[in-house]
Order: structure tokens, then sequence, then C-alpha cells
């Protein structure tokens, strides 16, 4: 049977594979599927060219934004976090395997409006991403599955201990690359030409 999950608790629930609890894990199969045929139809790429497909610590160089992981990863596991939080608000009774869908689905769902034209085109606007070209659909895989992962450890850790986490994150990006989510998300929404300035020039 599968187990409720909140944010106050204190052990993770056991998830048990069965026949019913495959029906999260086909769901999110089609959500990946369906989400890599949108990205493709929009006119990102699979996957860089280059000889290195998994990882990038530089957050300026081409490779960002290409590869599978890249410093901005680390945002996407906040995605992870932020959506346990709403989702149990929102659901109360639903299971970590539906859960995990929810904020799946609604990463998927960011990956398509983050890669459409008008948003790339926000972005190098609004933000210090002056050269953003959209993510690879290998990318945008790598951000899916950073989500989740925020997602689970949200789940087992607490609602404590992952507020402690995302903004002990936060604090983490900052430093390393002058952004982090919450900056990401002011700049999309009202850019402030001061922040811009201290961002271009590190």
């Amino acid at each position: 049977m599968s187990r409720r999950f909140g944010l106050t608790t204190t052990h993770y629930p056991t998830i048990v594979i069965s026949k019913k609890n495959l029906w999260p894990a086909v769901t999110i199969g089609v959500l990946l599927v369906a989400t890599a045929i949108e990205l493709r139809w929009q006119g990102r790429l699979w996957s860089c060219t280059c000889a290195n497909f998994f990882w990038t610590a530089n957050a300026w160089s081409s490779l960002t934004s290409q590869l599978l992981f890249d410093p901005y990863s680390f945002t996407h596991l906040l995605h992870g976090v932020m959506f346990c939080g709403v989702i149990y608000l929102a659901f109360r009774r639903i299971t970590v395997e539906w859960g995990l869908v929810v904020a799946i689905a609604i990463e998927c769902a960011w990956e398509i409006i983050e890669n459409t034209n008008t948003v790339i085109d926000r972005y190098r606007t609004a933000t210090a991403a002056l050269g953003y070209q959209g993510d690879s659909v290998m990318n945008s895989f790598g951000d899916i599955i950073a989500c989740g992962v925020g997602f689970m450890l949200a789940a087992k850790i607490g609602w404590c201990w992952s507020l402690i986490l995302f903004f002990g994150v936060e604090a983490v990006l900052v430093l390393w690359l002058r952004d982090s989510l919450l900056l990401e998300i002011l700049m999309l929404v009202h850019p402030v030409g001061p922040i811009k300035d201290w961002q271009m020039a590190r």
C-alpha cells in the first residue's frame, strides 16, 4: 500500500513496488517523452556535440544549458523542494509517488515554457544570461531529474530542514554564481539594474 507523506514527517515513507505503483512511473515516462517531442518541435537540439555530455562547472561557458548538468541544475533542485511544500499544502492526502508525478509535470511544463523564444529573449534582455540560446533536450532532462531529486529529498527531511537546505543552496549560488533561483525569478519578473550590473561584473 502506498503511504501518504507530509513535510512534517521524520521518516521517509517506504515505496513498495507493485502494479499499483507502476502507474506513477508510467505517467512520468509519458511526460518525459511528450516534453522531449515538444522541445524538439520548438527547435531545441537533442544534446551538445562536444565530447563531454555530463557536467560543466563553468556557469558562463557555452556548455551551460547544453550538457546534462551545470551549476544551474541546483536551482532546479530547489524547484523540487518548493514543489514538495506547495503540493503537500494543496493535496494533503497525496502519496509520495503521485506528488512526484505532479512535481515532474510542473517542471516539464516549465522547461517547455522556458525554451520558448519569448522567454529566451526575456532571459537575454532582463538577466545576466546575455548569450542564452535555450536548453538542449538533454539539459532539460537533467533539470527535470534535479527537480525530482529535490522533491524526494524534501519529502524525506521534512519542512524545517527543507527550508535550511533551500536558503543554504541559495547562499552558495549567490557566492558562487552571483545568481540564484530567487534572483532569477526577480530579474525575470522585475529586472533591477544594480543587480544586473553586479552580476555582469563577475
